[in-house]
């Protein structure tokens, strides 16, 4: 059994791997990058099987993108490669050591072009997680209707629905969002997101007080991501835990709120308390942010306590 099936789009992702503005010759790092897939790659990475389903272009990045991901264990044989459309693109510039610029290739790209008959009801029937993001229903009509398609099969079949809001501004606007995320958050058990995304459907109050009022609209866990302060979390049964970060050497920031997910996802799948959900969570992040790339740092099970021992494993 599949135990978290997730939809999306991966991009190839061009990364400068040092500081100042992209000229000829600058240094670049090759590699995919993808909320969903990240997500997967992670849980995946802990143990559990996933499965994402997606479109590339029938190109060597679309390739790129389906090897790594088998080389990660993620099932991608619902994947899609789409001769009509090449793969999307990712350009990342650190245009200076503390601010990194990214610029997308994505529009009516392969990515982009994820459509309601990608879904596979029997794969998401037999799922523990559903997972998805605001992301995917931002890229245009037929990747919404798919992500609507694939919540209501699972809510259907009685498949945990986790939704993580993950609000991009440049590519929607925020009443589109919010229209569309309070749609989709009423089908979720488990709701992520930034204070400043949780402001699109509930006022702005303090952690708690936004996380109770995510759960009144429908959910049944609610997770704040709060960057450096931590996390919060709480449940329809009262229960409420907070978590602080995880203290490392930050060298990549991108993909931190992707790798929490997959771990608070991966202890939801081991059966962890809620305190052990995040925990993990939290434990996901810090590796991540500590390499670079979005998923290339995630840890493997038997890495968990390295963050707590010494400097050198010898």
């Amino acid at each position: 059994m599949t135990a978290l099936v997730t939809l999306g789009e991966v991009m190839g992702v061009l990364a400068a791997t040092q500081p100042g503005p992209l000229a000829p010759g600058a240094p670049l790092r090759l590699a995919f990058a993808g909320a969903e897939a990240t997500v997967a790659i992670g849980v995946s990475r802990l143990g559990h099987r996933a499965s994402w389903t997606g479109r590339v272009g029938a190109d060597s990045a679309g390739t790129m993108i389906l090897d790594g991901l088998r080389g990660e264990a993620v099932d991608v044989t619902r994947a899609r490669v789409d001769d009509t459309a090449p793969t999307g693109l990712m350009l990342r510039e650190r245009r200076t050591p503390d601010h990194t610029r990214v610029t997308y290739y994505r529009r009516g790209l392969a990515g982009s072009r994820l459509d309601p008959e990608d879904i596979d009801p029997e794969l998401i029937a037999r799922a523990k997680v559903l997972h998805v993001t605001g992301v995917t229903p931002a890229l245009g009509e037929a990747p919404r209707a798919a992500v609507r398609k694939a919540v209501e099969l699972a809510r259907a079949a009685g498949v945990t629905v986790s939704l993580d809001l993950n609000y991009r501004a440049l590519l929607w606007s925020r009443p589109e969002a919010t229209a569309e995320l309070a749609h989709l958050v009423s089908y979720a058990d488990i709701v992520f997101a930034g204070p400043d995304e949780a402001t699109l459907l509930v006022p702005e109050a303090g952690p708690a007080t936004m996380a109770r009022a995510l759960l009144g609209l429908g959910p049944r866990e609610a997770v704040l991501k709060l960057g450096a302060r931590g996390a919060l979390a709480v449940t329809d049964g009262e229960e409420e835990a907070a978590q602080d970060v995880v203290p490392v050497t930050l060298v990549d920031p991108i993909g931190a709120g992707d790798a929490f997910v997959a771990g608070y996802l991966a202890g939801l799948l081991d059966g962890a308390p809620l305190t052990g959900r995040l925990r993990l969570a939290a434990t996901c992040g810090a590796f991540a942010v500590s390499s670079p790339g979005d998923w290339e740092g995630l840890p493997r099970r038997p890495e968990l306590d390295l963050l707590q021992g010494q400097d050198v494993t010898r």
